[in-house]
């Protein structure tokens, strides 16, 4: 019989040649179990989506009770379904007023690809400002919008009149100007190794849009849902964009992304022509209940009120390390500078062999990026550390 690896390395497209091919069969909490029965911490949440844990029993709950009474019924926006208005209106009320309309997708690309979309439409202007390391997904408009040339060059050409900047540079600033449709930014960059905005360049920033007339998009598709000690990362700068975005922590590991903005603005998909934008599983009526439940428990169980000691818990133990050359850290998004990719790829090996699942960055190779479940409790995070610790000791070795 074809086992399941034999399958996955044969039948399922790869995204690299060195897959770290764990073979999951069940995951709970902060807990992933391999086909042998081996447990792993996993201390990366999928990659900033687990924000509440795997499979947490009100989640499943809603998802279960979604199930039993209907799935996909209709193309996005047709039809009155329950879990997608409930949870619009829920994320309107969690966000400034201007952010009250909610278009639903299926994962941050799109909800990147609407955003530009509706930029260009409302303002009728067609240039866009980036940002130089930035990550913003994998699609066409996505990848144009992605600073970084070595992701970009193969698959050209991309999106014309998109300028990429530098990140916490007020100078670079001066090129938004009237015919800048929009800007898009992450507070916190996480490709590029955890680098947050600084408050001076992101209040200069929305400024400078405001002078202009450009549409300030924030990503917060890895930043968002609680992940920086903020349900929103740009509530900590007290900078309010005139678009946001959302995907990965939103749906509490099911697939849904959202792009929001004003009535005002989104209004202008609708006409010239009609189904400006459109898709059809986007607001999957499951993922909707998943994402109302995964807000719930949030809230609920003060997680996002966990996060600041948490994260200074981290920083604490592992700054025992003189291998680590540099912490950087926005809440539970954690990035441990080392000399190179070399010793980074001989910690990962050492503490997944260990049980524990950390993971490097995109744009930052040198780096180790550290982002739990939010549920992680003060036991785990130091069982956690000393795993690391002990890894980075061999470094030496």
């Amino acid at each position: 019989m074809i086992s399941d690896r034999q399958l996955f390395l044969t039948n399922l497209a790869q995204t690299s040649d060195s897959p770290l091919a764990l073979e999951i069969t069940k995951a709970k909490g902060i807990y992933l179990h391999d086909a042998s029965g081996k447990k792993y911490m996993d201390l990366i949440s999928g990659i900033s989506v687990s924000n509440t844990g795997h499979r947490h029993p009100a989640i499943v709950k809603a998802i279960k009770k979604q199930a039993d009474l209907y799935l996909h019924l209709m193309v996005y926006g047709e039809y009155i379904q329950s879990p997608q208005v409930k949870l619009a209106a829920v994320l309107a009320g969690l966000l400034p007023e201007k952010l009250n309309n909610c278009y639903f997708v299926n994962s941050g690309s799109e909800a990147v690809e609407g955003a530009l979309k509706l930029a260009k439409r409302f303002t009728g202007r067609k240039k866009i400002v980036a940002f130089k390391n930035a990550y913003h997904g994998s699609t066409h408009g996505a990848l144009s919008v992605m600073g970084n040339e070595s992701y970009q060059i193969p698959f050209g050409p991309l999106l014309p009149d998109v300028q990429h900047i530098n990140f916490n540079s007020i100078v670079d600033l001066r090129v938004i100007t009237l015919e800048t449709a929009c800007v898009i930014a992450e507070p916190v960059q996480g490709e590029a190794g955890i680098i947050p905005a600084t408050q001076e360049f992101l209040s200069t920033l929305r400024k400078r849009c405001n002078e202009t007339g450009t549409l300030l998009i924030f990503d917060e598709i890895q930043t968002g849902m609680g992940r920086t000690g903020f349900m929103f990362a740009f509530e900590k700068y007290q900078v309010i964009p005139d678009i946001l975005l959302l995907a990965k922590g939103l749906g509490g590991g099911m697939p849904i992304g959202a792009f929001i903005s004003s009535r005002e603005i989104m209004s202008t998909l609708t006409v010239n022509p009609v189904l400006g934008h459109i898709t059809t599983f986007g607001g999957h009526p499951v993922s909707c209940a998943a994402a109302l439940a995964n807000i719930e428990v949030l809230k609920s169980e003060k997680l996002i009120e966990s996060v600041e000691a948490k994260s200074g818990q981290f920083l604490e133990l592992l700054s025992k390390s003189p291998s680590i050359k540099q912490i950087r850290a926005s809440g539970l998004m954690i990035a441990l500078q080392l000399d190179n990719f070399a010793h980074v790829k001989k910690v990962i090996d050492i503490c997944i062999e260990q049980g524990v699942i950390i993971d490097w960055f995109l744009f930052n190779d040198s780096s180790i990026r550290i982002a739990p479940p939010l549920t992680i409790s003060k036991t785990q995070i130091s069982k956690a550390c000393k795993v690391i610790l002990l890894a980075l000791e061999k470094l030496s070795i």
